[in-house]
């Protein structure tokens, strides 16, 4: 929401006490913003290591619950994506972003091959997130400085070829996903 400049120009004229007062009544109204304040400021933006592996560790717990149905296997997917999500807007980590998502989706490929090879009504839903995760997992790719491309080839690699051997690959084909990327 903008503020009017009248508002503005009120505001700075305002006390440092009672600004501060505002200002901590504000932040605690906004986790994201007091998060990332708290990664900024105390962590001092040096703990996005530890941030990415402790999601790895969700993800790889979370492949291991033994779904047995699509519909569950991307419900886990949606809430581990959120995560990841989160923690770029928080870190602004935009290189995790792509790590992160490509473990994600190679991860429960991988783990629920069986369930998601064949495509069903039970499974389009599943299917269509898949493709379009995988697309929106080019775009970042493709933004990449091509220094960092060669670290994530591989993973983008396998993520479109288990794409293109289950359900997913109707979708995959009709967003013009390739099958695989030249290094």
């Amino acid at each position: 929401m903008a503020l009017p400049d009248q508002l503005k120009k009120a505001i700075i004229q305002m006390p440092a006490k009672e600004k501060d007062k505002l200002l901590l009544r504000l932040i605690t109204k906004d986790k994201m913003l007091s998060d990332r304040l708290h990664f900024e400021l105390i962590e001092d933006s040096a703990t996005i290591p530890e941030r990415r592996e402790e999601i790895i560790g969700r993800i790889t717990r979370t492949s291991k619950s033994n779904q047995n149905t699509p519909g569950w296997v991307l419900m886990d997917m949606r809430n581990l994506s959120g995560d990841i999500s989160y923690h770029v807007k928080v870190t602004k980590d935009k290189i995790g972003s792509i790590e992160l998502n490509l473990f994600l989706m190679n991860t429960f490929m991988e783990q629920y091959a069986d369930i998601l090879k064949t495509y069903s009504s039970r499974a389009d839903t599943c299917a269509l997130y898949l493709a379009k995760k995988a697309q929106v997992i080019l775009n970042a790719y493709n933004k990449l400085d091509e220094d960092y491309r060669v670290d994530y080839i591989k993973d983008t690699n396998r993520m479109l070829a288990s794409l293109y051997t289950l359900c997913s690959k109707m979708y995959a084909r009709q967003m013009e996903i390739p099958k695989e990327l030249e290094h």
